[in-house]
């Protein structure tokens, strides 16, 4: 690339990234004033987070075809445009049904953006992938942290909730504006791409659960560690406040751990680390909520923010050719966020069933655990050129 085509692509990176979890993030700090406005129980209000995760799974999982059918310009434009309009219809519209549509229709158009960034990031930064990656990833979380802050802000200041949700159309239409002017992101391409066969693959299924249960934390934090914390007698913005300090290490280690990664190739020993600091964390919000809350949160943080990076660089891994790496990281987010989508939910109802968050906190702690044990298996020995010939026994 040009030194002025890699700067945009840079910057391009950054502003996707922070419009893909506002649609998510804005919800929680506010979800005691929502559900007072509209009634909505705890285990429906989880599906303000969790239909847009479903959303993310099932575009994702037809990647291939969409990039085929539109294209990353076109692709990448309709996602920020359903943004943008599921955030205005947030702004005029408080009631329950039209919350739930707009969680489908952002969640689709973040689900567009995630399936046709991947296979971007190793065409344009073919020779800085993990970089780009994390760069991409901290631009993710910062944008879900900036909304857990600032949405009570905003809400406040306006005296109504529906504000605090809807402002996040600025920054999509930026980000609109932005990638109508730039030059970046490829064509629709009708070529012939030889058909992913992930799907009789034992590796590839390995790679999407494993990216499924160590990103789905992170649903389950957005939506109700607000939540976990007002329960515990924390006001509305002390509690968003926390979420957002969460954020800021996400965004330090998903630009730190990646970084790191560009040292060597096997990801085992940095993947460990962050399960290691999602445990401890996870055992303080058990154990200690009260005592040590920040730091408690920062280990979770951290932990979340390198895992969403490294599992994706881990899939990338699998691949050299950019359009066959998209397919893969489409088929692995697809299947991950599906199996994300469930964790609010299980969170909301292990929270109605028992009273309290603490027993969803358990169930993370033993997931992760276990995924500590699986991590081992990624030895970069049982990486191939072509996913498609990597033998089933090295799954």
């Amino acid at each position: 690339m040009t030194l002025n085509k890699s700067l945009a692509g840079w910057g391009l990176l950054v502003v996707l990234g922070l419009n893909l979890r506002p649609i998510l993030s804005s919800i929680s700090p506010l979800l005691g004033e929502i559900r007072q406005a509209t009634g909505l129980s705890f285990q429906s209000s989880a599906l303000l987070t969790s239909l847009p995760v479903i959303c993310m799974g099932l575009v994702a999982l037809v990647g291939v075809r969409v990039e085929a059918r539109l294209g990353e310009r076109r692709g990448i434009a309709l996602g920020l445009l359903m943004i943008l309009l599921a955030c205005l219809a947030r702004w005029l519209m408080g009631q329950a049904s039209a919350l739930l549509v707009t969680a489908l229709l952002g969640g689709a158009g973040v689900a567009l953006i995630q399936a046709l960034v991947p296979a971007m990031i190793k065409r344009e930064f073919h020779h800085r992938v993990p970089v780009a990656m994390g760069v991409y990833s901290a631009s993710l979380m910062a944008g879900g942290g900036l909304a857990a802050l600032l949405s009570p802000v905003i809400a406040t200041h306006f005296q109504q909730w529906q504000a605090g949700l809807g402002v996040w159309l600025l920054p999509a239409l930026g980000a609109l504006l932005l990638w109508a002017w730039l030059p970046l992101g490829a064509a629709r391409n009708p070529q012939q791409v030889p058909a992913f066969k992930g799907l009789r693959n034992r590796r590839a299924w390995l790679l999407a659960l494993y990216f499924g249960l160590v990103n789905c934390g992170y649903m389950s934090m957005v939506a109700w560690l607000p939540a976990y914390y007002q329960q515990l007698g924390w006001g509305v913005l002390p509690s968003g406040s926390l979420l957002a300090f969460m954020t800021i290490f996400q965004v330090a280690a998903a630009l730190l751990m990646p970084v790191l990664a560009q040292r060597g190739i096997d990801r085992r020993p940095l993947l460990s680390i962050s399960l290691l600091a999602q445990t401890i964390g996870y055992l303080g919000l058990i154990i200690a909520p009260q005592e040590y809350p920040h730091l408690w949160v920062a280990l979770c943080g951290f932990g979340l923010g390198a895992c969403f990076a490294l599992s994706l660089l881990l899939t990338l891994d699998h691949h050299r050719d950019p359009r066959q790496a998209g397919q893969l990281a489409a088929f692995v987010q697809g299947v991950g966020f599906l199996i994300n989508a469930v964790s609010p939910w299980l969170t909301s109802w292990l929270r109605e069933l028992t009273g309290n968050f603490v027993s969803a906190w358990v169930v993370l702690t033993v997931t992760v655990v276990a995924m500590l044990l699986v991590t081992r298996v990624f030895s970069p020995a049982t990486y191939r050129t072509d996913l498609e010939v990597v033998a089933p026994s090295h799954a």
